[in-house]
């Protein structure tokens, strides 16, 4: 999974909406916001971290020499030496920080749920907000078919059609 900045209010809009109304955490109206506010945070923590990520992955790369074709391996190995969750594991890194959230924090009143139960809607209201990438990079590839491939100018392309693509979906 993919978090985007684009999507981290709705995210946290979400999951405090399904768990209020399910009956697993009570929060008071006036604290709402406030509560939300808490599980953006999180959010924007990781996605800091993320970033901080990348650009070590860079550094690395530069330094040692690697090609960009090694990127994806590369910043899973230097993801793995931080303890930074990647892929499928950000949707569980976030439950548990927000379950964890949730029993500190004073904008909750009270927690009624089981950590597991709470634990599967959000990693099930998280999802609903995923993005297939896969689908994003085809509309963009289908954008640049004129450019040749293996090029230079077919990455700068493509990353210039990525980039228009995700903005046309609300993603940036």
């Amino acid at each position: 999974m993919k978090l985007y900045r684009a999507r981290v209010s709705a995210i946290a809009h979400g999951v405090l909406e399904r768990l209020v109304n399910e009956g697993d955490i009570e929060v008071d109206a006036e604290s709402r916001v406030e509560a939300e506010q808490d599980l953006v945070a999180i959010m924007d923590s990781y996605l800091k971290r993320d970033q901080d990520l990348r650009e070590s992955v860079r550094a690395e790369m530069e330094r040692k020499n690697v090609p960009y074709d090694q990127y994806n391996k590369t910043r899973g190995d230097v993801a793995s030496t931080w303890g930074h969750p990647t892929g499928n594991e950000v949707e569980k890194y976030l439950s548990r920080q927000f379950i964890e959230n949730f029993m500190l924090s004073p904008h909750v009143v009270e927690v009624f749920g089981e950590d597991r139960e709470m634990f599967r809607k959000i990693i099930d209201t998280i999802k609903r907000f995923d993005v297939d990438e896969n689908a994003l990079r085809a509309e963009a590839e289908d954008r640049i078919k004129n450019v040749a491939e293996g090029s230079v100018e077919r990455q700068d392309a493509l990353n210039r059609a990525l980039r228009e693509v995700r903005k046309k979906h609300g993603l940036l």
